[in-house]
């Protein structure tokens, strides 16, 4: 479960200062979330702040029924490696590394054992089996697309938020990686959160808010 009340954010005074109040949701466990925005409306910022990447303003952020605004950072990157997994609208990995390390990395970032039984199941489950040795930057967009769906999955995370998945994919591949969320986020029971300006979204979610 993710929340957001009263939320507010303000970057630092300056050419670019800018300041952010976003509405309020809840978005429980086995449920969906679509958040629209166009540029400028503060839609990464959002994410960012319900990654535990910034700090709010004001206002509160829930998960699990915890209140996480007043956590040290340490606290909130412990929050974020157990419960919390990301994918990018760029996906970054280490280049130096095969898939699977990539994968495993999320393991080691959390100080979990690396779970290879997780990985392989994973990566027959999004369609890249076949891949684990590879680097990634020897994978096509959809594949490294579906890799990063994987690893934001690799320590069963609660909360799932997605920044962008569409924005740069076809029709098909749209609905493709949609349904991998989807599916993926029902399997774990999490909830999932969905950050986009791609309006093609909107039949897919029940549940939209717009910034």
């Amino acid at each position: 479960m993710i929340a957001a009340k009263d939320l507010t954010f303000s970057y630092s005074p300056g050419a670019d200062a800018r300041s952010f109040s976003f509405p309020d949701f809840r978005c429980s466990n086995n449920e969906t979330l679509l958040i629209l925005g166009q540029s400028g409306r503060g839609k990464t910022t959002l994410l960012h702040l319900l990654a535990l990447l910034l700090r709010p303003a004001s206002g509160e952020i829930l998960i699990d029924d915890t209140a996480v605004r007043e956590l040290s950072p340490r606290q909130a990157a412990g929050i974020r490696a157990q419960k919390i997994g990301i994918v990018y609208q760029k996906a970054h990995f280490v280049g130096a590394l095969s898939v699977m390390d990539n994968l495993l990395l999320a393991n080691y970032l959390s100080d979990r054992p690396q779970d290879r039984e997780r990985a392989v199941f994973l990566a027959g489950e999004l369609g890249f089996a076949g891949h684990l040795h590879k680097k990634t930057h020897q994978l096509s967009q959809g594949e490294q697309q579906r890799v990063s769906i994987a690893r934001a999955l690799m320590n069963n995370p609660t909360v799932i938020l997605a920044d962008e998945p569409t924005s740069s994919l076809d029709d098909l591949n749209c609905d493709r990686v949609i349904h991998l969320l989807q599916e993926q986020s029902q399997k774990l029971g999490a909830s999932l959160v969905v950050v986009t300006h791609d309006q093609r979204l909107k039949s897919r979610f029940p549940n939209s808010i717009s910034l």
